[in-house]
């Protein structure tokens, strides 16, 4: 009634229109006389006389129509104008019997949900391990973090949708009999873009997921329980409360140094990059030489600040892992692999000039490089570099470098005379930019 008065209505219409045998006959609706029948004035007087007019009520006579109303209509009325509120009376009583049976049953319903949950769960991490490969870890009470071939489980489905695959790595923080003692920490360099944050994610993701019961994306892995997470990766700064990139940076960095423990998994990436030189150096040493001794956690510490890769001399549970990279044809190639050792250079140039700095500016940067690290050798200071001091006129060094690289770049002996005319072009081109 709530809901299809109009359906209720017309069928009530068309019972009377068959009574009377006739089609003429209307229910209709006003603010007057509420729900009525209408008759032409011909068929209207029919139910003025008897029997007809014991059942059909005279409400009014218009200039050619007559009105009429029953005591099944006006009941109908009434149930239609107070249908809503009893059908909101229903659906309470209801709700009220459904709340009561659910509080009643809470324990029940409680258990089954958190069953239900357990298998939900479950069953997913169990399709993940079967469809991508994943493997059971051991996990103990030991200080042991061994992964063997891990991979990042975000970034290894996503090369896979494109074709390509994960370069796996190995990552062991700790080892048994290596006389260092558990609290490995590890000195990650190489050059942007080789993968270091990548390492230093899916070691964190692994440990997780371990501890978490799930099988874990790698050929084996060993995982000492972890009593905390410690992680300073990326930069973001907090303006809203006064902080800056570096200040989020040293404050997460000091809960990290201040609440870490033998039994944390640690991983830093990048520590004093947002200061001076050697501001940020000094930082970055200080906190890996509190990690090592006051903290004794299982670390990953990724940095460009090559000075530290000596640091293992000193320290006896640190170790340089560096990401390899080579180089083909002039271009560099990132390997994403993870080996011993450290990096001798960090390649910032060559990534800059993929991500598409002007070669002007990178002939530029190379130039100034090498003459930094010439002074350095040497003992002097930037500011005896007469390079500094007469810089004019460095997009004429520019051009001349870029003719000289294209130059280089020619193999005559492979070229035809056609090939040659058209280097010839080339180069006269490359002067008149």
């Amino acid at each position: 009634l709530r809901d299809e008065s109009r359906r209720v209505i017309a069928a009530l219409q068309g019972d009377y229109a068959r009574e009377l045998e006739t089609r003429q006959l209307k229910i209709k609706h006003n603010n007057f006389l509420g729900y009525f029948i209408e008759l032409p004035q011909a068929q209207g007087e029919r139910l003025t006389r008897p029997p007809l007019n014991q059942r059909f009520t005279h409400r009014q006579t218009m200039a050619d129509a007559m009105r009429f109303s029953t005591a099944e209509l006006a009941g109908l009325e009434a149930k239609i104008a107070s249908a809503a509120d009893r059908a909101l009376a229903l659906e309470l009583a209801a709700f009220d019997a459904l709340g009561a049976a659910a509080l009643a049953g809470a324990a029940g319903i409680r258990a089954a949900c958190d069953a239900l949950a357990l298998i939900d769960v479950t069953a997913a991490l169990a399709q993940l391990a079967a469809a991508r490969g994943w493997t059971r870890p051991i996990v103990d009470d030991s200080a042991r973090l061994e992964i063997e071939a891990g991979r990042h489980p975000v970034v290894d489905m996503a090369l896979k949708a494109r074709g390509e695959a994960f370069i796996a790595n190995d990552c062991w923080l700790s080892g048994p009999g290596d006389g260092r003692g558990p609290g490995l920490v590890a000195l990650v360099t190489g050059p942007n873009m080789a993968g270091k944050s990548t390492f230093l994610r899916q070691t964190a993701l692994i440990a997780v997921l371990a501890q978490a019961g799930s099988f874990v994306p790698a050929r084996r892995a060993h995982i000492g329980v972890v009593d905390r997470l410690f992680s300073r990766v990326g930069a973001a700064d907090d303006l809203a409360r006064g902080r800056s990139t570096f200040m989020v940076e040293m404050v997460e960095t000091a809960a990290i140094l201040n609440q870490a423990g033998p039994r944390s998994l640690v991983i830093l990436d990048e520590i004093g990059r947002g200061t001076a030189t050697y501001d940020g150096l000094s930082i970055a040493w200080a906190a890996l030489e509190h990690l090592h001794n006051a903290n004794c956690a299982r670390a990953l510490f990724a940095t460009h600040f090559h000075e530290l890769t000596r640091l293992p001399k000193a320290l006896p549970r640190v170790v340089n892992l560096t990401m390899r990279v080579t180089e083909h044809k002039g271009e560099v190639v990132f390997l994403h692999a993870v080996a011993p050792g450290a990096a001798d250079r960090s390649y910032g140039i060559e990534v800059a000039r993929l991500a598409g700095l002007p070669p002007q500016v990178v002939t530029r940067a190379r130039k100034l490089l090498a003459e930094l690290e010439a002074a350095a050798r040497g003992g002097g200071l930037i500011d005896d570099l007469p390079l500094f001091a007469a810089a004019a006129g460095p997009l004429e060094a520019a051009r001349a470098d870029g003719l000289r690289e294209a130059l280089d770049a020619l193999d005559p002996d492979a070229m035809s005379p056609r090939d040659a005319l058209e280097a010839l072009y080339a180069l006269k081109r490359t002067r008149a930019v």
